[in-house]
């Protein structure tokens, strides 16, 4: 139950990271999402 709770939530923050990198206008800000959505991105396909 935790665990699927924890994967859903990690899911959450990868949504709002996606649609905050698709906002931004800024180089800068697009690689600080990226950066930012890699351990998420992980996480959800299970490798940590």
């Amino acid at each position: 139950m935790i665990t699927v709770m924890y994967y859903i939530l990690a899911a959450a923050v990868a949504v709002l990271l996606m649609i905050n990198f698709l906002r931004s206008k800024k180089w800068q800000d697009e690689i600080l999402y990226l950066i930012v959505l890699l351990p998420f991105i992980l996480r959800l396909l299970r490798l940590k």
